[in-house]
């Protein structure tokens, strides 16, 4: 495990999107050659800290012009870029969790995901702490950092306090932070913000370009063209992978196929059956049965 942990930690950039720890994994990245990176999402969640550089991080249709310190919490229901400026040395810390792992150890009423809300959200997802709330997470940050480098007696243990610590004053700055003094440097286009809280939250209905452009009064060609830019997906590619993500979590709750494909709007079955495999690598009724 050990040898496994700091494999993982030695390296300055990964490009796979998939943990091979099972709660959580820590990364503190320093990179001076430029870094492209496709919209993508992923089955965990992503707590993103930047200690420099110029970064502008795009997430379901609004950008986010990043300053020193601040921290962009990425749900594992959501498409998300990060957009480097390479003229300035780009630093920063990376934490991918497990969100069972969350469940696991949230205790007495304090929910340690509530930071990352829910599935649909379409929320903000840039904290700017307090200077004082800043230092107290970079003061967890180092202690966790100096135990992934440990080799000594309890090392294990000291992780496994410190994340937990980590993800506490994270939801604390969360709580704590003032949201509307940040919404001067988000990029986003409300209309296409209406669309995608839209889709999101209504996955079973139709949601083909005529349905959408009739219900929010745009033409087909100025909403295609605006989605593709806010989103970087098409609107067709976007709403398919919306309910191919909600129908693993339908999965993962025990219904069975038939009422997954109706419930995420796959008018046809066999349709869905294949682009499930296509994405997932399995079957429906093989993921079912893996878990």
């Amino acid at each position: 495990m050990w040898g496994e942990v700091m494999q993982i930690f030695n390296q300055a950039f990964t490009t796979r999107q998939y943990m091979v720890s099972q709660d959580y994994e820590y990364f503190h990245c320093i990179n001076n050659t430029n870094i492209e990176v496709e919209y993508h999402n992923h089955v965990f969640y992503e707590i993103f800290i930047l200690l420099s550089g110029k970064v502008t991080y795009t997430i379901e249709g609004k950008s986010y012009r990043l300053k020193h310190g601040d921290i962009v919490l990425i749900n594992n229901n959501k498409f998300h870029k990060p957009v480097i400026d390479m003229t300035e040395k780009y630093e920063r810390i990376v934490i991918w969790v497990n969100p069972d792992f969350l469940i696991r150890n949230s205790l007495g009423g304090s929910s340690l995901d509530m930071c990352f809300g829910g599935i649909n959200s379409v929320d903000n997802c840039l904290i700017r702490p307090s200077p004082e709330s800043y230092n107290t997470i970079m003061s967890s940050t180092v202690r966790l950092e100096n135990a992934f480098n440990s080799i000594s007696f309890g090392n294990s243990i000291l992780r496994h306090i410190y994340i937990l610590e980590l993800l506490v004053n994270i939801n604390k700055a969360f709580l704590e932070s003032n949201h509307e003094s940040v919404t001067h440097d988000i990029i986003c286009n409300d209309k296409i913000n209406q669309v995608i809280e839209y889709i999101n939250n209504n996955l079973n209905k139709d949601l083909s370009l005529d349905a959408l452009s009739s219900r929010f009064f745009v033409s087909k060609y100025h909403l295609l063209r605006k989605f593709k830019k806010y989103t970087g997906y098409t609107l067709h590619s976007y709403v398919q992978q919306k309910r191919l993500l909600y129908s693993k979590k339908l999965i993962l709750e025990g219904n069975s196929v038939g009422t997954v494909c109706n419930l995420c709007g796959f008018e046809d079955y066999s349709n869905f059956i294949r682009s499930f495999k296509k994405n997932f690598g399995l079957s429906p009724k093989k993921y079912s049965r893996s878990l």
